[in-house]
C-alpha cells in the first residue's frame, strides 16, 4: 500500500532520529548503508511529491515521482570531497532522474548533491571501472551550493533582525537582514545566549544545528505569544 505524504514525513522523521540515535553509540556511519538508504528513499520520495518502487529491488529506479519519472535515489554519509557514487551502466535506461542525496551527519541534515535527469547525470560519470561500474566523483557535486528555495518551510521565527526557519527536510537556515547566514550556526549560538539556551544536550554533546535551531524557534514563538497575550 502506497505510503501518504504525511506518512513519508514521520516514517522520515523517525528514520532520521534512529540514525542520528546510532551514531551517538558510536557506530560508524559505514556500517549505517541501509538505514541512510531508506532515508534517501523516503526523503526523495518526500521532495518529487511521490512514492517507493513498489518492488523490492526494482531494478535501476527506486522512486516514481509524482509526474511518473522514475527516480534512482543514491545516499551517502561521507563527508569531504573525496569518494564517488556508482552506478550500473546497465540499468540507467530504466531512469528518468538522478537523485544524490548526503546525510551530513555533523548537522543532521539532509544535503541534495544532485536532482537531474538522467542525460544530465551520465555527463558526469566517468569510464566504467573494472567491475562495469560507472560513478561520479563527490567533488564534481560539492563545489556548487544547492538552492533549497523548493523545500517547504514547517516553521518561522522572527527575532530582532533574524529570521529562523525549518524546511520541511529538518535543515535549519538563519536569514539576517534578508540575507541567509551560511554556516547557521554561530549565529544560532549568539542567538542561544540571548535566550539563556545552553549549547550542550543532557549528555554534555553540543547540540547540532538542527537541535539548536529547533529550540530557538521555540523560545521565539514562545516569547512572542507571552508578548501578545
Amino acid at each position: 500500500m502506497a505510503l501518504t505524504q504525511m506518512q513519508i514525513i514521520q516514517s522520515l522523521g523517525e528514520a532520521m532520529a534512529w540514525f542520528e540515535r546510532e551514531l551517538q553509540w558510536g557506530v560508524p556511519p559505514t556500517e549505517l548503508r541501509h538505514l541512510s538508504g531508506r532515508i534517501g528513499e523516503l526523503y526523495a520520495a518526500l521532495i518529487t511529491n511521490g512514492q517507493m518502487a513498489t518492488e523490492v529491488n526494482q531494478q535501476g529506479y527506486d522512486v516514481v515521482s509524482a509526474i511518473g519519472d522514475r527516480v534512482s535515489v543514491k545516499t551517502t554519509a561521507m563527508m569531504g570531497s573525496s569518494g564517488h557514487i556508482s552506478f550500473n551502466p546497465n540499468t540507467l535506461d530504466k531512469v528518468d532522474r538522478v537523485i544524490i542525496l548526503r546525510i551530513n551527519t555533523e548537522e543532521m541534515q539532509i544535503e541534495t548533491l544532485l536532482n537531474e535527469p538522467t542525460s544530465k547525470a551520465i555527463e558526469l560519470m566517468g569510464s566504467p571501472n573494472i567491475n562495469g561500474k560507472v560513478s561520479i566523483a563527490l567533488s564534481k557535486l560539492i563545489s556548487a551550493p544547492k538552492d533549497s528555495a523548493d523545500i517547504p518551510v514547517i516553521k518561522t521565527a522572527d527575532f530582532e533582525t533574524y529570521t529562523i526557519q525549518e524546511l520541511e527536510n529538518g535543515t535549519i537556515e538563519v536569514v539576517a537582514n534578508g540575507e541567509l547566514v551560511s554556516p547557521a550556526k554561530p549565529a544560532l549560538r549568539k542567538l542561544a545566549a540571548k535566550f539563556n539556551i545552553g549549547l550542550l544536550n543532557g549528555n554534555g554533546n553540543p547540540y547540532n544545528t538542527r537541535q539548536l535551531g529547533s529550540l530557538l524557534i521555540k523560545a521565539i514563538l514562545s516569547q512572542n505569544e507571552g508578548d501578545n497575550a
